[in-house]
């Protein structure tokens, strides 16, 4: 049985100027300790899945239907009493900026302890040790005294260490982690996916990486799903859909990678904007940037399986 398993999950915004529909029936699944990488464009609605799965939608943005199976308990529609007892223990979530888990007036003993007493029944002594483990996990020296500071006293890789290392004290059975080594340098960014690949193969716990980096994915994930407009458009092992993909925007993406340019005058690029999501047009929501579409494209193209992977797709790359 998948750990994890959404099925045409719709996550809409109410705005002045209409309904904004941020995931339009996206559906993914995940083994047990499979990392599963989630990529695409800024506005393609990777982030808001992952904030849909732990439920953490506000007004005026809602879940208008889908499913969100997490170990054969349906997640959505549950009371938020039962939400806040597998949010945080059975499913955490990293953020791209640590200041939203982290904050700033309090130590992070205060934070790391109170976040084992929300979930469990433990003595001081016991919450202390665990936070301490915690932080030598990801990494941080001297965790004893480390322990005493505040979120200020650390550099912006430092505190994305603490904020994993949060995120890790109750040993979650999935981790969904939102762009959190956007801001870092490459140096710091190699150390902590570093730390945090091996951490993930030693719990046990499966992840959703967020990003926008296929170079990040191809030495992380196991597996890749590339979400465009709302829906994924292209799901398969990560060293095929990388080697050789299926759908046109898998391989825009690809081709507009720096490495892929070496030589080049100008960075290869994806013609076009993404569409907007208050007035979507009819049919493929690529259609209009891509270089294959065809008349059949204006009809909306299923999910279709090709050789063990999935893509969306009326023509896809495979034979071209």
């Amino acid at each position: 049985m998948k750990l994890l398993e959404v099925t045409d999950l719709v996550t809409e915004f109410h705005t002045r100027e209409g309904v904004l529909r941020a995931v339009n029936g996206a559906s993914l699944a995940l083994e047990r300790g499979e990392i599963l990488g989630l990529v695409g464009e800024s506005g393609s609605g990777k982030s808001v899945t992952g904030f849909s799965i732990l439920g953490l939608i506000d007004p005026p943005g809602r879940i208008a239907s889908g499913s969100v199976r997490f170990d054969d308990l349906e997640l959505l529609g549950l009371p938020e009493e039962s939400m806040r007892r597998v949010r945080g223990k059975r499913i955490a979530m990293v953020f791209q900026d640590p200041m939203m888990t982290l904050n700033p007036v309090l130590s992070i003993e205060t934070q790391m302890m109170e976040t084992v007493f929300a979930h469990e029944a433990t003595t001081p002594q016991d919450a202390r040790r665990r936070a301490i483990e915690a932080l030598a996990r990801v990494g941080i020296a001297s965790p004893g005294e480390r322990l005493a500071q505040y979120p200020h006293q650390f550099s912006g890789g430092m505190r994305q260490r603490v904020a994993i290392a949060i995120a890790l004290l109750h040993k979650p059975e999935l981790i969904i982690a939102d762009e959190p080594t956007t801001a870092l340098d490459v140096t710091v960014q190699g150390q902590i996916l570093y730390e945090m690949q091996k951490l993930v193969r030693e719990s046990g716990a499966s992840l959703i990486w967020i990003t926008h980096d296929l170079a990040v994915i191809a030495g992380l994930a196991d597996r890749i799903a590339v979400m465009y407009a709302g829906r994924i458009v292209e799901e398969g092992p990560v060293a095929e859909v990388l080697d050789a993909p299926l759908h046109p925007y898998s391989r825009g993406l690809l081709d507009s990678v720096p490495a892929a340019n070496a030589g080049a005058g100008r960075l290869n690029q994806i013609p076009g904007m993404a569409p907007s999501l208050l007035r979507p047009a009819p049919g493929c929501a690529f259609r209009e940037r891509c270089t294959r579409a065809e008349d059949r494209c204006c009809d909306p193209p299923a999910l279709t399986q090709m050789n063990g992977r999935a893509v969306r797709c009326c023509n896809p790359l495979q034979g071209a």
